[in-house]
């Protein structure tokens, strides 16, 4: 069997010394249309001691203190986290505070432990079988199934790629009254350098990615300690669900059912696939175990961010009466004369931070799909100048920056069961993941949270073609 024969030899690469490991580690490719293939990936040597690192803490051998041996697995949830902290997330979370206060503060947390529990499936499957999402699917689903999810899926992952790009433009202008085509222009610049760190291999995107989310979290809690909201509100309506009408409901839906964004349930399976491989049985499940730290930290910060954008929003202009803020621009504007100029700078900071992390995620990911439906690789700088050109057009035609983000996550609703069904469906099969395969209470509660979320962006989708409300 060609899984037994990969199993085997990275299990025997597992387990060999650390230097063997440092120096390449031999993957097996199983094409359903091509013969089985080996290739040979190099480890890059800015992640050689953080596979060192990893092999000992797994094999039991490292006696470092507790930090220093969960540092190498942290990583790949911190990239997939931006994705719930994107532009995308600003105009809404920052509609909900401003028009219900902290009324809606629940559904965040609720929707980022749904989140928690997508991307660690996600990042368990990568772990289990060695190939990402689309790789898979591609190994399982019929040829016209296959075009089908890649068209749809690229679809979304360059609607995804304009929100993002699109807020880094506007975090510059916001910033530097830059006009936004010219903010454009420098947001692709910065994505093309920012990209080019790939070829020094995970560890040096992973680290600036996490920078960029620590800016964004630290730009929060510093808008959080200025605005002085009310502690008491805050923790009722974290854990007391609560609607106010029709449009209390409607926007609920909007930001619970825009939470998992489907290019990213693709890239996490794609981090972690190849990151540190082992096929021992005790092994894998010990990586997994640091890997759901991973996405427990990483997911818990974006918590914290969404909850901080929304209780922001509520303590300023829901609390001054100024319920009818639902732009990005108004938001910002708005802030330096409730709260100083500190306020509104430490705001188009987060959202530039936001933009550029997102935006290079986004092309990671668009990569990923492409790879793996296809099995064709293009270069990460063509696919950024790919992606980054609707963005410019819609940069230079006018177009309403927050109406487009809107729009975009309209086409995200798409995409959306293409990635989390084929995600619970493959992790619930013991022959793909082993060891990792989901309990049956997993894979109940993961199938119920999918067809919620699901149900919510077919039900977004339809309010927003049809307006029916």
């Amino acid at each position: 069997m060609p899984w037994a024969v990969t199993a085997r030899l990275n299990y025997l690469l597992a387990n060999a010394s650390p230097l063997l490991d440092i120096r390449r580690v031999l993957r097996i490719i199983q094409p359903m249309d091509k013969p089985t293939e080996a290739t040979v990936t190099t480890i890059h040597h800015g992640d050689s001691s953080t596979v060192a690192v990893a092999t000992k803490v797994l094999a039991g051998q490292s006696k470092k203190g507790v930090l220093a041996r969960i540092l190498p697995f942290l990583g790949p949830a911190f990239v997939a986290s931006v994705a719930y902290m994107d532009p995308g997330n600003f105009a809404t979370n920052i509609q909900g505070g401003a028009q219900f206060g902290y009324m809606l503060l629940w559904v965040v947390i609720a929707s980022n432990l749904m989140a928690m529990l997508i991307q660690s499936l996600s990042a368990k499957f990568g772990i289990a079988t060695g190939l990402n999402l689309a790789e898979q699917c591609r190994e399982h689903f019929p040829k016209p199934v296959v075009l089908t999810m890649w068209v749809i899926t690229e679809l979304v992952a360059m609607a995804t790629d304009l929100a993002e790009f699109l807020g880094a433009a506007l975090g510059f202008y916001l910033l530097f009254h830059i006009p936004l085509l010219a903010a454009g222009i420098l947001t692709a610049i910065i994505t093309f350098v920012i990209l080019g760190l790939e070829r020094y291999g995970f560890r040096p995107i992973e680290a600036v990615i996490t920078a960029f989310v620590g800016v964004i979290a630290l730009s929060y809690l510093a808008e959080t300690i200025i605005g002085k909201p009310d502690w008491g509100q805050i923790a009722y309506h974290a854990v007391v669900p609560q609607f106010s009408g029709t449009e209390s409901v409607l926007l609920a839906s909007g930001i619970l059912g825009a939470t998992v964004m489907p290019h990213v349930i693709f890239l996490h399976s794609a981090l972690t696939q190849g990151r540190i491989i082992t096929r021992d049985p005790q092994q894998l499940r010990r990586l997994f175990h640091f890997e759901l730290l991973d996405v427990v930290i990483a997911m818990g910060a974006a918590c914290f961010i969404n909850a901080a954008m929304l209780i922001i929003a509520a303590s300023t202009f829901f609390a001054k009466g100024l319920t009818n803020v639902g732009t990005i621009e108004e938001a910002h504007r708005t802030l330096e004369p409730l709260l100083g100029s500190a306020s509104s700078w430490i705001f188009a900071i987060s959202l530039l931070a936001s933009g550029l992390s997102s935006s290079t995620v986004g092309t990671m990911a668009g990569q990923v799909i492409m790879a793996g439906f296809l099995r064709r690789h293009i270069a990460p700088w063509l696919r950024r100048l790919v992606t980054m050109l609707p963005s410019l057009a819609v940069i230079a035609i006018g177009l309403d920056p927050t109406r487009t983000l809107v729009i975009s996550q309209v086409i995200l609703s798409f995409g959306l069961p293409f990635a989390v069904i084929p995600l619970v469906y493959f992790t619930a099969r013991r022959d793909l993941m082993g060891v990792l395969v989901n309990r049956r209470a997993t894979t109940l509660l993961a199938s119920a949270v999918a067809a919620l979320i699901v149900a919510l962006n077919l039900f977004l989708l339809y309010q927003t073609l049809f307006g029916g409300r």
